[in-house]
């Protein structure tokens, strides 16, 4: 399973940097690092919260994208 994201360009034409936008979300600054990387998962509620932040959809930050079977 994969998630992929638009945070970071999102953030940034808000012209927000990572702590800010965890300081508005309720998240570090690490979390927000963490989530542009894809290297984290966030719950619901943050991801609520970052599309109310940023005023889109969460549709609008993230995309699930199904992992091609490869024999695995």
């Amino acid at each position: 399973m994969a998630l992929e994201n638009k945070l970071k360009d999102l953030r940034s034409k808000k012209g927000l940097n990572q702590q800010d936008l965890g300081a508005l979300v309720g998240v570090s600054r690490q979390t927000i690092s963490l989530i542009e990387r894809g290297d984290y998962n966030p719950s619901i509620t943050v991801c609520l919260k970052l599309s109310q932040v940023l005023e889109v959809t969460v549709e609008d930050i993230f995309t699930y994208v199904e992992e091609e079977a490869n024999g695995k």
